[in-house]
Order: structure tokens, then C-alpha cells, then sequence
């Protein structure tokens, strides 16, 4: 069996993937700009290349069928999807849900606008494509929330009527992972969610639980939100999300089948991930671990 290239091995659903895909017998290359500093298992063969240096990919390409993508390049430097469509059979690209009409994901969004152009470049290329689109990660809430909870018992936050579904990174490496290790998926286009509708405020509630500690949701103001990350968050994002956010209250989060249909169990409830990261919510070196 040739090896899956995976870009990205190292990120939130990167790595999980790799353990997957080595799980079910798959070998897997990872490609990566400092190979020393992958710190992936010993099964996997690591390589040097660079999606910003398109001819930096030609080692990593050799001999591979299906290529895992996800894009954390500008998109001037996409000539990249030419080479994989040189050497490939079929990319899987984690992309987000930005053709889904909900409100959520209709708020305008760089990062969208960068996903439906690497999308078009992969058509254009001729690829045989399956595009994955994850909602919300549910470990944003450790980004999110975990600091303040280590540090008390209040988690200040606006929106927290907003509605998401966050789904577990363990689910969308087994989606991707079924995808890339058997046929029948090209051309799929897979929204993948967790498998409920959970305020932002149940979301800290049910990490709450996890811990062993009742946390507080304090509702912050938009502007207020503004104020408290201006010195750590970019603006831009801040501005998507509290758009993003407020276009859904009053609404559920749009919720898919998509890991039960592909994988065939149900995905992980956020209360599931909040117990299995709960050391992550009481010790600062634990975050560092999942």
C-alpha cells in the first residue's frame, strides 16, 4: 500500500489523523517544514516541503495516491495544488462549511473565502476531490475558556445564548481517515458537526460538570468583548465571530449526520470531550498534552 501524505500532521486534526491512519494498518508520510521538530510516531516517514515553495513537494509527492490537505499557506503560493494534481490520485481537503446556509456560516470570513478558492484551484487542477467541512472545534473551548477557568470560577464571554455544535477532532480524523483509506468518497462533500445544539453557556456548564466545579458564565457586551481581547486577539477575528454569533440567536446549530453516515458510530457529545480534556481545564501543562 503506498503511504498517505498528510499536510498538517501536526495541528488539531493532523495528528490525530496520523495515529488513525497508522491504526488501521495505513502508512503514513507526513509532511512538514522542520521534520526534527515533528515529534511524530516512529512509523511515520517524515519529509521536508513547504506549501509556500511548490518544488520543496516533489520528495514528499513520490509514490503517494491520496494526499491530505489543509491549507495554511497564502493563497499566492496555491501553485501547490498543481504539483499534487501532478503526482496524486485524490486530495482530501479540510475545508469549512461556507456553501451551508446558516446564518453561522454565512458571516463573511477570510478564511472561508481562502477555502472556496484552494477549492476552485483543486477543481481546476482536476483532482478527484472529497472536501470536508467541520463546524466549530469543540477544543476552541480550551482556547477560549480554560485559562480563566484554571484561574477561577467565571468564564466572562458574550453571546452565550449562541447556538453552535461543536464537534470533536477525534471525529473528523475518522471521517477523513475512512475517506482516505477506502473508495467510494470522490466527489463527496462532507459538513461534519457534532451531534447536538449547545449554547455557548451550556457549553461551559457541561465543562463545569466535567471538573467537579460550578463555573459562572458572566455575558459580556460586544463591546466589552472588544475591550478585553484588543491586546491579544487580531480584530478581524474577533469581528467574525461576534457577527458569526449573534447571527444565530434564537436559531439551533445546524447538526449533520455526516460521522455517523461515514464512520458509522455517532460522533462525541461535548460532554464526552469535556470529561476526556478535563485535566486540560484544572493544569496548564495538561493543554499542552492534547
Amino acid at each position: 500500500m503506498n503511504p498517505v501524505l498528510v499536510t498538517g500532521a501536526t495541528g488539531r486534526v493532523g495528528r490525530v489523523l496520523v495515529d488513525q491512519l497508522l491504526g488501521a494498518g495505513v502508512p503514513v508520510r507526513a509532511l512538514t517544514r522542520r521534520p526534527a521538530a515533528a515529534g511524530l510516531p516512529a512509523a511515520v516517514e517524515v519529509v521536508s516541503g513547504d506549501l509556500t515553495v511548490p518544488e520543496s513537494l516533489d520528495v514528499g509527492l513520490q509514490g503517494v495516491d491520496s494526499v491530505f490537505l489543509v491549507w495554511t499557506a497564502p493563497l499566492t503560493t496555491a501553485q501547490a495544488v498543481v504539483e499534487l494534481a501532478a503526482h496524486a490520485q485524490r486530495v482530501v481537503f479540510l475545508s469549512s462549511p461556507h456553501r451551508t446556509p446558516h446564518p453561522f456560516f454565512q458571516q463573511p470570513n477570510p478564511l472561508a473565502a481562502l477555502h472556496a478558492d484552494i477549492e476552485g484551484l483543486i477543481a481546476a487542477a482536476g483532482l478527484a476531490s472529497t472536501i470536508i467541512r467541520p463546524g466549530i472545534f469543540a477544543s476552541n473551548a480550551l482556547y477560549w475558556w480554560a485559562a480563566s477557568i484554571r484561574d477561577g470560577n467565571v468564564v466572562r464571554w458574550p453571546y452565550g445564548a449562541a447556538e453552535t455544535s461543536p464537534i470533536d477532532e477525534r471525529d473528523i480524523a475518522a471521517v477523513a481517515a475512512r475517506v482516505l483509506s477506502e473508495d467510494g468518497h470522490a466527489g463527496g462533500d462532507y459538513v461534519i458537526t457534532g451531534p447536538e445544539s449547545l449554547s455557548q453557556a451550556e457549553q461551559v456548564r457541561l465543562i463545569g460538570d466535567a471538573i467537579g466545579r460550578r463555573i459562572q458564565f458572566e455575558e459580556l457586551s460586544p463591546e466589552e468583548f472588544r475591550r478585553e481581547t484588543a491586546d491579544s486577539w487580531p480584530g478581524p477575528i474577533v469581528d467574525m465571530l461576534l457577527t458569526a454569533w449573534g447571527a444565530t440567536i434564537g436559531l439551533p446549530a445546524f447538526v449533520t449526520s455526516t460521522v455517523s453516515d461515514v464512520v458509522g458510530s455517532p460522533p462525541r457529545t461535548f460532554r464526552q470531550w469535556a470529561v476526556d480534556h478535563s485535566a486540560a481545564f484544572l493544569n496548564p501543562s495538561a493543554s499542552d498534552e492534547v
